[in-house]
């Protein structure tokens, strides 16, 4: 009995054993998945526990080796089409910036041939109309013919132009070319270069008032008379515009001398150092903002700047012949030089425009609309309401004035070439007719390019508008005349271009309105249509808050546009 009831208990305690053993592992093993479960939970949070680390790093440096690496970075790939507006983008750039030299050379061309058709003017036709007008003023008044006029307004202008190159080329004969040779010659090198530079906003400082001055005499001796005066009179205006010639003239032969000075030195540095000047000009221009205005400005100073270095080098080489007493050979002597100047302008403004169109997005075709702009004031210069001499156009949109350029020419070549006998007269009067011949033919292969370039543009509704008012009151009273314009009644509202080009211009007996242009060829210009200003005028919206923007056809060589005037 007593040995049954000791097993039993014996047998109860091991069962229990057992059971705690039991609860003991079921406990050890919950432990275990929870550690295991929080584990997981720490991975996936991106902490990990010290044994795991080794363990990573125990694998990471396993599969790492310098093989692999450099397999990796040779076989590396990537896929360009997906940023396909960003590549396409910067290939148009490219393609722009290499047609910039092209568009822009057909430009300076075009407009280097406007400046020669005003140089050549002064030279052979201004002559020729001033004869006319003083044949007309004599002859009329004898006709008994005292209730017309017996000068136009244009006759006037040509009358005054013509005694403004006799009384500035006798004052000239007292300024002495050698001495001022001489004098600029002894000065130092860097003295000569800060000259120069002096010499040339000096230069645009005199172009940008004296034409000015020059309107003024003109504007001031053609005024109607019923008019009330607001004016000094004409003859002070006169010796106001007798000096500034004058001036000019003397200030371009300063240049002129510097230069020829430049070509003689014996190292070439002082050349070389004015040189340098253009590519100066390039970090003065490439980095700053510029708008479709403000290149159309730049682009009418580098033509005018072209054709001004041109002539002056004409002078330089004119110089140095008579010194050599013509010898052909000192010409070679002479031309590496100016194929090296040449060069060197061009190189400038290519590398100039290519890089301002890139970095202000602007299209290699502008360059067509400012040739579009330039060929529409010589076709508007042809037409019955023709406001201003085409001469004096281009003096206004790329500030090139001709008078003090064609002074300081004709004074050169009087000074170097001596006319003595009948054969000399002969060749001279030879030169005048090819001289003539030269401008004719330059004038009528102008005049059909710009017809050209006109209707390509689709400008050709604006050739028969009337000129515009004057820029204060034109922004002032927008609104005001727009309102109140009105066709003026007689006009036909469509005429043909070929048949206008070449009538003469008539004076109008009352000054209508200007009339706002409604064509749609405006849209491709910097401003906006003017019919869509008068739906906004009518609908009295959004145009108090609208700013005013510029036509490519009214910005000259000095307005305004933006923060510069280069």
């Amino acid at each position: 009995m007593a040995d049954s009831v000791a097993t039993g208990l014996a047998d109860e305690n091991e069962t229990e054993n057992e059971d705690k053993e039991r609860e003991k592992r079921l406990f050890s093993g919950v432990q275990k998945t929870e550690k295991a479960a929080a584990s997981d939970l720490t991975e996936t949070l991106g902490f990990y526990e010290r044994k795991a680390k080794c363990k990573e790093r125990k694998s990471n440096v396993s599969d790492l080796s310098l093989v692999r690496f450099i397999s990796a970075e040779l076989t590396r790939g990537y896929f360009l089409e997906h940023n396909e507006a960003k590549y396409t983008e910067r290939r148009e750039k490219v393609y722009t910036c290499l047609r910039i030299p092209k568009e822009l050379e057909k430009l300076m061309m075009f407009g280097f041939f406007l400046c020669l058709d005003v140089f050549l003017y002064v030279f052979t036709l201004l002559p020729l109309r001033v004869l006319l007008a003083l044949i007309r003023l004599l002859t009329l008044p004898c006709c008994g013919l005292s209730g017309s006029r017996i000068l136009q307004p244009a006759q006037v202008c040509d009358v005054l132009k013509g005694f403004i190159m006799v009384l500035c080329y006798f004052m000239m004969h007292y300024v002495d070319y050698s001495m001022m040779y001489h004098l600029i010659r002894g000065q130092s090198v860097i003295k000569l270069y800060i000259i120069y530079n002096m010499l040339e906003v000096a230069d645009r400082l005199f172009s940008s008032f004296g034409q000015d001055i020059l309107d003024a005499l003109y504007w001031t001796a053609t005024e109607p008379k019923e008019r009330k005066r607001a004016h000094i009179g004409v003859i002070p205006h006169f010796f106001m515009a007798v000096l500034y010639v004058f001036l000019h003239a003397i200030l371009i032969m300063v240049q002129a001398t510097t230069l020829n000075v430049a070509f003689n030195s014996h190292n070439k540095s002082l050349l070389t150092i004015m040189m340098s000047n253009n590519f100066v000009e390039i970090k003065g221009s490439v980095f700053k903002k510029f708008e479709k205005n403000n290149l159309f400005q730049m682009s009418n100073s580098d033509i005018k700047e072209r054709f001004t270095n041109y002539t002056l080098l004409l002078i330089v080489c004119l110089r140095n012949m008579e010194q050599f007493s013509w010898n052909p050979d000192h010409l070679w002597v002479l031309f590496p030089d100016v194929c090296m100047v040449i060069a060197s302008e061009i190189a400038v403004d290519v590398v100039k425009h290519a890089f301002i169109t890139k970095f202000n997005d602007i299209t290699a075709d502008v360059y067509s609309e400012y040739r579009a702009s330039l060929a529409f004031d010589l076709v508007s210069s042809r037409q019955k309401n023709a406001y201003t001499d085409y001469s004096d156009s281009v003096s206004r949109r790329m500030g090139f004035i001709p008078l003090p350029l064609a002074l300081l020419l004709i004074r050169v070549v009087t000074s170097s070439v001596k006319i003595q006998g009948s054969l000399s007269i002969v060749c001279v009067v030879l030169f005048y007719l090819g001289m003539i011949t030269l401008k004719v033919l330059n004038s009528i292969v102008l005049l059909g390019k710009s017809c050209m370039y006109v209707k390509e543009a689709n400008m050709e509704e604006k050739l028969f508008q009337n000129p515009p008012s004057a820029a204060p009151s034109r922004v002032s009273s927008r609104a005001h005349r727009t309102k109140h314009t009105r066709e003026p009644p007689g006009e036909p509202a469509e005429e043909g271009m070929s048949a206008s080009v070449t009538t003469q211009p008539t004076q109008r007996d009352e000054c209508p309105a200007p009339q706002i242009p409604t064509s749609e060829s405006d849209q491709f210009l910097t401003t906006p249509d003017e019919s869509e200003e008068k739906s906004l005028i009518q609908d009295d919206t959004e145009l108090k808050h609208r700013a005013p923007k510029k036509d490519l056809l009214e910005i000259d060589r000095f307005t305004i546009c933006g923060n510069r005037i280069d």
